[in-house]
């Protein structure tokens, strides 16, 4: 007789295998290609690329997988780490949603909660994109012109703003050392740029999380 599989135990089998079904179409692009023109990389060159940046995303890809899935929930993870863009886009989604709904995204709601918004975001934004590709040309005088280019620049700050702005009001003390922290490095190190935000923000929810159990140990919070 099938045994009936609980929800989160769906989840789990269905993330896997969308993940590793995406993961083999990445991988049989470059082979396809490969295939196709009768050509192959230079091996060396590759070896010697991948030595020197992939481990800095061995490095993010676990500490995001530590950092974001408590946040997303499973659904949202497997679905957030398909379809990318996670810090700029899928986590605030997802985070607005199971605010609004006053759940963590570690019960069942909450999976299924943070499980739709970030579905609806990644077809919002697929949308987009098509919308975008086909009316690029006619509205690139508009996209490119003076009095637009400053709203685009603070596109970014402006959804964290205001993502900030609910969570550091539920408590001030855990957002100062955190805070304090990205004002330093960015100010001091200048490398640290727009480029970098998915290192440094799996690094400041790391330390935030730290801090916060060191003033929670303290009694401060």
């Amino acid at each position: 007789m099938k045994k009936n599989l609980s929800y989160i135990d769906s989840v789990h089998r269905d993330g896997t295998v969308w993940n590793l079904g995406v993961m083999a179409l990445l991988l049989l692009f470059p082979v396809a290609v490969a295939l196709l023109f009768s050509t192959a990389p230079d091996w060396g060159a590759l070896a010697t690329g991948l030595f020197a940046t992939a481990p800095m995303y061995w490095a993010t890809g676990i500490i995001e997988t530590i950092t974001f899935v408590p946040m997303l929930g499973a659904g949202g993870s497997y679905l957030s780490f398909v379809t990318g863009n996670i810090s700029n886009l899928k986590l605030p989604c997802a985070l607005n949603a199971l605010e609004q709904n006053e759940v963590s995204a570690t019960s069942e709601e909450g999976e299924v909660i943070s499980t739709i918004a970030i579905a609806v975001s990644s077809i919002v934004t697929t949308v987009i994109i098509v919308v975008g590709v086909i009316l690029i040309v006619p509205l690139q005088p508009i996209l490119q012109s003076a009095v637009l280019e400053p709203a685009f620049a603070q596109m970014l700050p402006a959804l964290f703003g205001g993502l900030g702005v609910a969570f550091i009001s539920k408590n001030w003390k855990i957002s100062v050392a955190p805070i304090a922290l990205m004002l330093v490095l960015f100010i001091f190190v200048p490398a640290l740029n727009a480029g970098t935000v998915g290192i440094m923000v799996p690094f400041s929810a790391v330390f935030t999380i730290a801090v916060a159990r060191i003033l929670y140990k303290k009694g401060v919070l």
